[in-house]
């Protein structure tokens, strides 16, 4: 049995809604409007869903989950503050809701394989 168009328009419906949110989100990060950074269960509250049913939409129409495109959001953005700003590594992670340098640190690592410093660097020798 096909599944109804009306169920498959939704979960588009649901992941433009959440990409919105996403960029929104951000950009507050990044602009000083809040200080912390949203879960999964955030964004579902917003969008008055369960938090299971925003992640199983996400997984099914992008195929990842909302925490990892946040996590690549928070990547993307950091690394253009680590390259076109002066700002500390600490500062760069307070405004992302890192209130522990080490965590922003660890967050970067995890997710890059190098320090947010070791990034930094990397990028002035080859400018």
């Amino acid at each position: 049995m096909p599944i109804p168009e009306k169920i498959l328009s939704r979960k588009d419906e649901i992941t433009a809604e959440f990409m919105q949110l996403v960029d929104a989100h951000v950009d507050d990060l990044l602009q000083g409007r809040t200080e912390d950074r949203y879960k999964p269960s955030d964004f579902a509250a917003r969008m008055h869903i369960a938090p299971v049913h925003l992640t199983n939409t996400i997984k099914l129409t992008l195929n990842t989950s909302p925490c990892e495109i946040m996590e690549d959001r928070l990547i993307l953005e950091t690394k253009k503050m680590l390259e076109e700003t002066a700002l500390s590594v600490a500062d760069i992670g307070d405004i992302f809701g890192f209130r522990e340098p080490t965590n922003f640190n660890r967050f970067f690592k995890n997710l890059t394989g190098i320090t947010p410093l070791q990034y930094r660097k990397s990028k002035i020798l080859k400018h």
